[in-house]
């Protein structure tokens, strides 16, 4: 009963915040080019979802980001992995690394359209590169969390080194490695979104700029918050997953004691 309670206080919140908008926009006589109120960004969104333009877009931008994330996320576990377990690979492509990692990932959005065309793999390749460096940071930092002293006594009860990864450096680096999901799935929806900016023949991002080309305001603030959504489920997908793999975390479980404390208030 508590739990439907903050619920509705929630959304209560979300309603006057719209009324608030709604009002000042109409009693301001804001423009609606410059801020539409909220009523006029709910018709827009209506007009897109019936006549399904904006699902058929949101579906490509979905299949990308998700293509994407698989991509970048793989090989930023096993890069994160060598790099953390090897001492000489670290010293030959750390440089490399930082030298990439310093480098604007939007920037390289349009040479990416260029080498990969404007269709889905220029999307995924430009959606991986932005999610590959959060998860591959936090990999190499979680595997090499393991304390030294269950390593060395691992090895001196004759383990071999995948039983130690697997039964100690593994299992200590998954808060870490969940972590950087939760960060590279978000960003691998941005990373797609810019693709999609800078040329695409479908997805909400190039909606978008069509939207803004042709000067409907309410429509673009629309699609901002299809993604706003979009990227809150995809987050949550990600935070469901981490509460299955993670259970047996403290962290996850003095978080769900403090959700149920807060529940019963």
């Amino acid at each position: 009963m508590s739990g439907a309670r903050n619920a509705m206080l929630r959304l209560c919140l979300i309603a006057l915040s719209l009324a608030l908008w709604e009002a000042a926009v109409r009693l301001l006589a804001v423009p609606v080019y410059v801020l539409p109120p909220p009523s006029g960004i709910f018709t827009a969104l209506y007009r897109g979802i019936v006549s399904t333009v904006y699902v058929q877009n949101l579906w490509v931008t979905l299949y990308e980001t998700i293509l994407g994330f698989i991509a970048g996320a793989s090989l930023a576990f096993l890069l994160g992995t060598v790099v953390a377990l090897s001492r000489r690979t670290e010293y030959f492509l750390y440089p490399y690394i930082i030298m990439f990692q310093s480098l604007p990932k939007v920037a390289l959005a349009p040479l990416i359209v260029v080498w990969f065309g404007l269709g889905l793999t220029s999307k995924v390749v430009n959606a991986a590169l932005i999610a590959f460096f959060p998860l591959m940071v936090n990999t190499i930092v979680g595997l090499r969390s393991a304390e030294e002293d269950r390593v060395n006594l691992m090895r001196s009860l004759d383990a071999r080194e995948w039983q130690i990864f697997w039964m100690l450096r593994l299992p200590g680096a998954l808060p870490f490695i969940m972590a950087g999901l939760e960060v590279a799935m978000i960003f691998a929806l941005i990373g797609a979104i810019v693709a999609e900016f800078v040329g695409s023949q479908a997805g909400l991002g190039m909606l978008v700029q069509t939207l803004n080309f042709n000067g409907d305001v309410a429509g673009a603030f629309s699609i901002l918050l299809m993604l706003s959504v979009l990227g809150l489920l995809l987050n949550q997908i990600i935070v469901v997953v981490r509460r299955r793999v993670l259970f047996w975390d403290a962290s996850e479980k003095t978080a769900a004691n403090d959700a149920s404390k807060g529940a019963a208030l």
